[in-house]
């Protein structure tokens, strides 16, 4: 970043920093500061909610003309980057966007939306919220991943949950290179995930691009005893 950056952008470096009563004196001296784009493309708002800082974003907010859904050079509105944070920490945030109105169906340039980024994190409470909201679960991004891919990827079986009976996820679409969710679930050695994608009716004969089932990307034997077994205790069929 250019060393000069924050002497020409204060109320992004007071956003970025958590420094609330800078924040204010600088908004009441220049109401329209809110409104500037940094050289990254972005707003304070996306740099106070990238880092956190509520109280900034609360005053951001109550701007005049504020705008819940501006992106910044990724497409990126704040919604998606309170999604996004760890451990569901952009929650509080993600209330106070949608009361003021922010539209859940809004999609990165990668053709990604707040589930996307939510499922990734595995922030359950957070895809709670958003499915509630109607952010669809069945939006593919660019490399023709659904939320779904995301929340196998990453083994979350109550994010799968969700994404399935809530969102009406399909189950065996395929990405670009025509992996399903259960591929990715094996593939990244998810035994559990992939437990649940086979009992709620995943396909384990669907190959990807290269020809490969589901069964064939399994990272290490162990994995690959606990689904087989687990399947046949199940009652599921496996290929």
């Amino acid at each position: 970043m250019d060393p000069n950056h924050d002497a020409k952008f204060p109320l992004h470096e007071a956003a970025r920093e958590g420094r609330t009563q800078v924040a204010e004196s600088l908004l009441s001296a220049n109401p329209k500061a809110a409104l500037i784009k940094d050289e990254d493309d972005r707003l304070p708002i996306h740099w106070a909610v990238a880092y956190n800082h509520l109280p900034i974003v609360e005053l951001l907010v109550a701007t005049k003309n504020f705008d819940p859904d501006v992106e910044d050079g990724l497409g990126w509105t704040p919604l998606m980057i309170a999604a996004s944070l760890k451990d569901a920490a952009g929650d509080p945030v993600i209330d106070l966007l949608l009361r003021k109105g922010a539209d859940v169906t809004m999609k990165s340039n990668n053709g990604q939306n707040a589930l996307h980024f939510a499922s990734s994190k595995s922030n359950i409470a957070t895809v709670r919220t958003l499915l509630a909201h109607k952010c669809s679960a069945r939006v593919k991004d660019i490399r023709g991943q659904l939320p779904l891919h995301r929340a196998a990827a990453v083994g979350s079986v109550p994010i799968l949950k969700m994404l399935l009976d809530e969102g009406k996820s399909p189950i065996n679409a395929t990405d670009n290179d025509g992996l399903t969710a259960l591929h990715h679930a094996i593939s990244e050695g998810h035994g559990d995930a992939a437990i649940l994608l086979l009992k709620s009716g995943a396909d384990a004969e669907k190959r990807d691009s290269e020809g490969h089932l589901a069964i064939d990307l399994v990272p290490d034997d162990k994995v690959k005893q606990y689904i087989l077994r687990t399947a046949e205790r199940d009652g599921v069929e496996l290929p």
